[in-house]
């Protein structure tokens, strides 16, 4: 293949400098596009990859928006935040960032969001108060789904709906004035690696509840993930294109290298049906009895065929500045974890780091998919998904274009209630094995940073150890401990509780905060390690880098000398006037001055 002949020759040519970081066993680049029909199954493997998670966040909130019972209304808000998400997926892998990540729910907002809803005006009636059970006898109060119940729940989406919308323009400022690209010139390895290995670690319960309603079904499905992407990757199927010229001609088609996923969802979803109708499954209030393909079957009766999301359908949102404070907590824990999955996306899709301009660009447009989220009334805003990262590790399939597709046909399926609600009954122990394997990818991608780093310094094992095991630790006491933060600020107290119960957060800012201030050489550090390799890939002629240039319109912008004081143009110059081949030689000397200084101390 192509991309391996370049490999080996970018191999010869650079022979004193770091390996480049890339996925040498990638199928598809980010540039590169399979043919139209794969990349429709490819694209759609990705948007079953992103369902459980973001279908997960309207059913967690459900009892606080008030619309439990209401099937139909909780399809409307499935549909709009597929719709949104893949809006937002379009725009960031277009105009943001431009590497193949989806854009869905966020779990970020959820905090905030139980947070503003469990004030007295926002309460919800229905729920016995204390044991969050739905009880509609205690109180003459309006029929599920009547007029009124309905004008009740739309009323406190539309103050979630404010809170995003106007915390959101603080993520775009933030992302379009380069402030996050300059925090980044300080993070290295050891800032990026428990970043990223905490997305994966603190999302083990949710992946251990799905999986364990039934343990069995779930190990299943990893096995048959492990067996399509491991051991039967090398296999092939014979498959029969068709020609004018020859008629039939045989090609063989990598069918378990590019769809472990979606053949292994499908592989049990179809045992878990048969074991259903084989009556071998228990009956509710069994254990294993989420297994069933017949749990949530009402779904399909009660969902719409076709509806078409739009911009203030609950209504005019609200604005409240409690609400949004308390959003934005939820906002800058959100920038945190897209930073991280940034570097594991580019990483696993065969890119090269992400240069600063297109991360500012990255974090300011998934401001502006949060800012469409609130004024579609999706109830939550969008993020980057770590488990499409982790599918991109297993599938080697780290094409663009697969995942515009996927936004495509989110977009599409948002419009199809029946479809969406079809995908509702695939079992919780499926879900549950598959996120076992896809957030494993995502920790093993972070840990991967290290390679960078001289892991015999006892510096860099203390950071990293302290920055992971605090990272997972304090964030668990802020959760088992509601109400522990008690500053005297309402306010204050969303805004900690919410940062400081975010694992990525908590272990980035400490690996950030640790790696700036216990004295290293940059060699120790991995910086200079990792600006080398930077630099190597602006050197190599090829258009690698070019992958995160604007589509049509770059080489117009290169032409305006203004462009270079915008900090999301590719032609920024964040250090001022000098270039960064001579901060890399600057950083040398320094590193060098240091190395000797340590030597004759020692």
């Amino acid at each position: 293949m192509a991309s391996k002949q370049n490999s080996s020759e970018a191999t010869v040519e650079i022979e004193e400098v770091p390996q480049i970081p890339v996925n040498d066993n990638l199928l598809y680049k980010v540039d590169e596009s399979p043919p139209w029909y794969l990349s429709i199954l490819l694209g759609f493997q990705h948007y079953l990859t992103a369902f459980g998670s973001t279908i997960s966040v309207p059913l967690v909130l459900q009892t606080a928006l008030c619309i439990d019972q209401d099937r139909v209304g909780l399809s409307e808000i499935i549909s709009t935040i597929f719709f949104v998400s893949g809006l937002a997926t379009l725009l960031q892998t277009t105009l943001g960032v431009r590497l193949p990540i989806i854009q869905g729910a966020t779990f970020a907002f959820l905090t905030p969001t139980f947070t503003i809803l469990g004030l007295d005006k926002w309460k919800c009636p229905y729920v016995v108060a204390g044991e969050g059970k739905w009880n509609v006898t205690s109180d003459p109060l309006p029929d599920i789904g009547s007029p009124e119940h309905r004008d009740m729940w739309q009323a406190r989406v539309r103050e979630i709906q404010g809170a995003i919308m106007v915390s959101s323009l603080f993520q775009i400022i933030i992302g379009f004035s380069g402030i996050m690209g300059f925090v980044m010139q300080f993070i290295g390895p050891l800032a990026i690696a428990p970043t990223i290995s905490l997305i994966g670690l603190s999302l083990f319960k949710e992946a251990a509840d799905l999986a364990s309603k039934q343990w069995y079904i779930a190990l299943m499905t990893m096995f048959l993930i492990a067996l399509f992407s491991q051991y039967m990757r090398n296999l092939s199927i014979p498959v029969c294109k068709v020609t004018r010229k020859d008629g039939c001609s045989i090609y063989r088609l990598p069918i378990f290298k590019l769809f472990p996923i979606l053949l292994a969802l499908l592989t049990a979803w179809m045992i878990c049906a048969i074991l259903t109708v084989a009556g071998a499954l228990p009956e509710k209030g069994k254990w294993g009895h989420a297994a069933r393909t017949d749990v949530n079957t009402e779904v399909l009766d009660k969902a719409l065929w076709f509806r078409f999301p739009y911009p203030g359908q609950w209504g005019t949102p609200t604005v409240s500045v409690s609400a949004v404070f308390g959003m934005l907590a939820g906002v800058l824990a959100s920038m945190i974890e897209s930073v991280g999955d940034y570097y594991a996306c580019a990483r696993l899709a065969g890119a090269p780091p992400p240069p600063v301009h297109a991360i500012n660009r990255g974090i300011g447009m998934e401001g502006i998919g949060c800012l469409l989220a609130g004024a579609w009334g999706s109830g939550n805003g969008t993020t980057s998904y770590s488990e499409n990262i982790g599918a991109i590790g297993i599938t080697r399939v780290g094409s663009r274009r697969i995942v515009q597709i996927g936004g495509i046909i989110m977009i599409l399926l948002g419009c199809l209630g029946k479809f969406g609600a079809l995908f509702v009954t695939i079992p919780d122990p499926v879900i549950g094995g598959l996120f076992m394997v896809t957030f494993g990818m995502v920790v093993a991608v972070g840990l991967s940073n290290l390679q960078f780093v001289n892991l015999s310094s006892s510096r860099n094992i203390f950071i990293l150890g302290t920055s992971i095991f605090f990272g997972l630790s304090f964030p668990n006491w802020i959760k088992t401990n509601p109400g522990i933060i008690d500053t005297g600020n309402e306010i204050g107290d969303q805004l900690l509780s919410v940062l400081l119960g975010t694992s990525m957060f908590i272990g980035g800012l400490t690996g950030f905060i640790l790696d700036n201030t216990v004295p290293g050489t940059l060699e120790e550090r991995g910086i200079r390690k990792w600006r080398e390799i930077d630099e190597t890939w602006k050197s190599r002629e090829t258009d690698d880098i070019s992958i995160y240039d604007l589509p049509f319109v770059q080489k117009y912008l290169n032409r305006l000398q203004i462009t270079q004081y915008l900090p999301f143009c590719a032609n920024f110059q964040p250090f001022c006037g000098k270039d960064k081949k001579e901060n890399v030689q600057e950083d040398e000397a320094i590193s060098e001055k240091e190395s000797e200084v340590t030597d004759t101390k020692f």
